[in-house]
């Protein structure tokens, strides 16, 4: 353990607060993160298997056999899709609105993150600015003395936030990405599975809504 913080200590040293700030933001993105996937691990998202098998059976009619593969889902959305087997075909808006409750929970965290992708190249720039500050004013004061050695330690210490601020805002902005396609691709998915309920295709399909207020 102490030669792995030994590294860090030694970026925060010579970087300054700023670069102990960006540390601090990763640590916490690297918590947020780990949450949202298990989150999504334990609501099943991207599991639907039982719940398609159900959807598909609806869609055909088979009501009995939507119903008990309903009941073998583990999927998040199922509670959302009995309610709408029970629900007359004119509930959409409705049941969108209870799907966008559970997305709402599972996207929680999500602008946390966007402001990290955002802010940490900005944040680190800011360090850029105040080493580079110190550099030519070390400089100034060196008068016709100049060391360019002492210049150029100036930037590289400068530069050094700028670096820890896209080392910090680059996997930030691809877990983000990840973690919006998943959910983007979750709201296909129960948008498909509300209207299917509603509207079903197949024999027997007439009057779905009543029909499922009596099997139910």
């Amino acid at each position: 353990m102490e030669a792995l913080l030994a590294p860090l200590r030694q970026i925060a040293d010579t970087g300054g607060p700023v670069v102990v700030i960006l540390m601090v933001v990763a640590v916490l993105t690297l918590a947020v993160v780990l949450y949202k996937l298990w989150q999504f691990m334990v609501a099943g998202v991207g599991r639907h298997s039982a719940l398609s098998q159900a959807i598909v059976a609806w869609d055909m009619g088979d009501r009995s056999g939507a119903r008990e593969a309903l009941g073998r889902s583990t999927s998040y959305l199922a509670p959302v899709i009995a309610m709408a087997m029970d629900s007359p075909a004119n509930a959409t808006m409705r049941l969108q609105a209870e799907a966008e409750l559970l997305f709402a929970k599972l996207e929680r965290g999500f602008r946390m993150l966007d402001s990290v992708a955002q802010l940490a190249p900005l944040l680190g720039l800011f360090g850029t600015v105040l080493g580079m500050i110190e550099a030519f004013q070390a400089l100034q004061d060196a008068g016709a003395q100049v060391d360019p050695s002492v210049l150029a330690g100036g930037i590289w210490v400068a530069l050094l936030t700028t670096a820890v601020g896209l080392v910090v805002a680059m996997p930030t902005a691809l877990a983000l990405s990840w973690l919006e396609g998943r959910m983007e691709a979750e709201r296909v998915l129960a948008d498909k599975a509300i209207l299917t309920v509603l509207a079903p295709q197949g024999t027997g399909a007439q009057g779905a809504g009543a029909q499922g207020t009596v099997d139910g």
